[in-house]
């Protein structure tokens, strides 16, 4: 029973991320390059991903606990709220381009 519920919540949550950032990009920088945009947000959250499983691995092969993997997931998922905080749903500002 815990392993469906597991899955039910992780399938379900997986990627709700998605829309809000896609949504987030597309205000701020226009639809014209969002595949473009989304195309580097996404790469590097899968880049972050390996990497955090990496050392993850890493860490537990050192150390024999995962308690630092623990406390530093904590850590970095404090930090990365407190870096969303300041953001601004709004377009950038762009100089403007002169006529050809």
């Amino acid at each position: 029973m815990t392993t469906l519920l597991f899955g039910a919540g992780m399938g379900l949550l997986w990627l709700s991320t998605v829309p809000p950032t896609s949504g987030l990009v597309s205000i701020m920088f226009g639809t014209r390059w969002l595949a473009t945009l989304y195309g580097f947000v996404f790469f590097s959250h899968q880049v972050g991903g390996f990497l955090g499983a990496w050392l993850g691995g890493v860490l537990y092969e050192r150390t024999g606990s995962y308690d630092v993997v623990w406390w530093l997931a904590v850590l970095l998922g404090l930090l990365s709220a407190v870096i969303n905080l300041p953001i601004v749903e709004k377009p950038v500002l762009r100089t403007a381009s002169a006529a050809a």
